[in-house]
C-alpha cells in the first residue's frame, strides 16, 4: 500500500477495542483524483492492510484527542538512520513537535528504538519481495554484460539498466546508480556517469532495483572488452576471496558485524600481501585501529539491507536469524588506476546464510562467459 499522508496509530491497551489499531488515510476527492489518480476508500484500505478501523485524515483529531487523554506513554516515530542528513527540515519532526506542544505533560519515547529491532529481522514474506528486486537487478546485470563493449559511455550503461528495471516493473532505482569506468572506479560515490569506457579498462557498476519498497544492492566490476587481463584477474580474485571469507562468517551466533569486519580486514591484509600491494613489515607495524589494508580498502564491509538500501540496524549486536546484509569488499589502487568492488546480498537463516544473488555471475570466468556476444 503506497499512498501519501498515511499513518498507523497503535494503542494496544485501549479500552475501546475498535481503536487499538487505526489506519489513517486521505479522504478520496474527485477533483484531486483528476490530477493525481485514485485514492483508497476505507474498504480498499482494509482489504489491503487488514486493519478494520480506518479513518480519513480530517477525522483524526477528535479520536487522537480522546486517545491521548487516556494514555500515559506516547511513542513517536522519527527517522533514525545513521546516514540521515539531519540538517534538512523534516516532516516527521514537525509532527513530533506539534504533538508535544499540544500535550506537554505526557511521557514521550522513541518508537524508532523498537522499529529498528523489528526492521532488522525480515520475515519470509519480506525476503520474497526483496528477492523480486534482486531478480530484476540480476536481469539488468546480464543485459549490461551483453551490451558492454569499448567506447560505450557510462550513461548508456545506466540507460540499459533503467530500461530493464522499468520493463520488469521495478518501482525505481534503489539509490543513485554508480557506473565508473577506469580510474573513476576509485571514487566510491561516483555519480557523473558520463565518460567513455575504454578498451582494456574495467568498469565498476553499483546499482539495485527497488520493488515493493524493498531495495536490492549489487556491485560488479567487469572488463569493458569482455576479457580480464592477468593483473585485473589477480586483483579481482583477491577481492573475491575476501568476499567469500566474510560470507562464511555470516551466521547466527555471537559475532557482531564489527567482529566480521575486523576478521575480513585481516583476510584483506593477506590477500593484498599475496598480490604485492602490502609487505609483511607494513602488516606487522600496522595500527590496529587503522589496519594496513585500509590504504586500498577504505570503506565498510557492508550494511543492513531492506526498506532502505542502508537499512536501519546496528553493527555491534549479535548477528540474528532473519537479518539481511550486503558484503562488499573493494580494492582501489591509485598507482594502477584500478577500482574493484564485489557485492551480493545475504539472508541470515537458522542453518547459515542464503546468497540472494547466487545466480548472478561473480567469478571472472562466469563474467567473461556472460559477456560473450
Amino acid at each position: 500500500m503506497v499512498q501519501e499522508h498515511t499513518q498507523v496509530i497503535l494503542y494496544p491497551d485501549n479500552v475501546d477495542k475498535n481503536y487499538r489499531i487505526i489506519l489513517v488515510i486521505l479522504r478520496p476527492n474527485k477533483q484531486l483524483e483528476k490530477w493525481e489518480g485514485h485514492k483508497f476508500t476505507k474498504e480498499e484500505a482494509t482489504a489491503i492492510s487488514g486493519i478494520k478501523t480506518v479513518l480519513y485524515t480530517d477525522q483524526l483529531e477528535p479520536i487522537l484527542h480522546a486517545c491521548m487523554h487516556h494514555a500515559d506513554n506516547v511513542y513517536l516515530d522519527t527517522n533514525e538512520n545513521d546516514r540521515l542528513d539531519t540538517s534538512l527540515p523534516r516532516t516527521d519532526l514537525l509532527f513530533v513537535n506539534e504533538i508535544k506542544n499540544k500535550y506537554p505533560l505526557h511521557t514521550y519515547k522513541r518508537s524508532a528504538v523498537l522499529t529498528k529491532e523489528l526492521r532488522a529481522i525480515k520475515t519470509k514474506e519480506e525476503v520474497a519481495i526483496l528477492q523480486q528486486a534482486i531478480d530484476i537487478t540480476h536481469k539488468s546485470f546480464l543485459r549490461v554484460c551483453k551490451f558492454m563493449q569499448p567506447h560505450v559511455f557510462e550513461h548508456e550503461i545506466e540507460a540499459e539498466i533503467t530500461h530493464e528495471f522499468i520493463r520488469n516493473c521495478a518501482t525505481r532505482h534503489a539509490y543513485g546508480c554508480i557506473i565508473a569506468g577506469g580510474d573513476r572506479a576509485r571514487v566510491l560515490h561516483y555519480v557523473e556517469n558520463n565518460k567513455e569506457c575504454k578498451d582494456g579498462e574495467l568498469v565498476l557498476m553499483d546499482f539495485g532495483a527497488e520493488y515493493g519498497n524493498y531495495c536490492a544492492d549489487l556491485t560488479r566490476t567487469i572488463p569493458v572488452n569482455g576479457r580480464f587481463t592477468k593483473r585485473q584477474k589477480e586483483v579481482y580474485n583477491a577481492c573475491l576471496k575476501v568476499h567469500l571469507f566474510a560470507k562464511k562468517l555470516l551466521k547466527p551466533g555471537k559475532l557482531t558485524w564489527l567482529n566480521i569486519t575486523a576478521q575480513a580486514e585481516d583476510e584483506m591484509n593477506k590477500q593484498l600481501l599475496n598480490i604485492g600491494l602490502l609487505t609483511k613489515e607494513e602488516i606487522k607495524n600496522q595500527n590496529p585501529l587503522n589496519k594496513a589494508c585500509r590504504k586500498y580498502f577504505y570503506h565498510g564491509l557492508g550494511h543492513h539491507l531492506g526498506i532502505d538500501v542502508h537499512d536501519i540496524g546496528t553493527r555491534n549486536t549479535h548477528i540474528l536469524e532473519g537479518m539481511i546484509f550486503t558484503i562488499e569488499p573493494g580494492i582501489y589502487i591509485e598507482e594502477e588506476k584500478i577500482g574493484i568492488r564485489i557485492e551480493n546480498n545475504f539472508w541470515v537463516t537458522k542453518s547459515g546464510v542464503v546468497d540472494l544473488f547466487k545466480n548472478t555471475p561473480i567469478t571472472t570466468d562466469e563474467i567473461e562467459l556472460a559477456m560473450k556476444k
